[in-house]
């Protein structure tokens, strides 16, 4: 197991993310707690904050790639972690360095 890979899900970088964002069908969770997803959030992203990631789990797709997305990166790792242990089979990513990482690189945010 490296830094960037273990079982349960893959960690990319913002362009990757938004590369596949762009590419492909996938599904965006913004791990984050309400007022921040409320704050500004990557366009199309599901604010499922990740202690509720259990709990919600049925709004979490099963046939496309899923992008968790928090700050910085610590919440979505946790989140796709979770939804890893519920049983999901499809691809999990953790996106590295978060809504800083991405307003950084000045992509979008609705």
């Amino acid at each position: 197991m490296t830094d960037q890979e273990n079982n349960a899900f893959k960690v990319i970088d913002v362009h990757e993310a938004k590369s596949m964002i762009d590419n492909q069908d996938v599904q965006i969770i913004d791990s984050r707690e309400v007022d921040e997803h409320e704050s500004g959030h990557v366009p199309s992203s599901i604010n499922i904050p990740h202690m509720e990631t259990f709990n919600r789990i049925s709004e979490i797709a099963t046939d496309k790639p899923v992008l968790f997305i928090c700050k910085a990166g610590q919440r979505s790792a946790v989140a796709a972690e979770f939804a890893f242990a519920a049983g999901l089979t499809n691809e999990l990513y953790n996106v590295d360095g978060g809504h800083d990482a991405w307003i950084e690189a000045d992509y979008p945010i609705s």
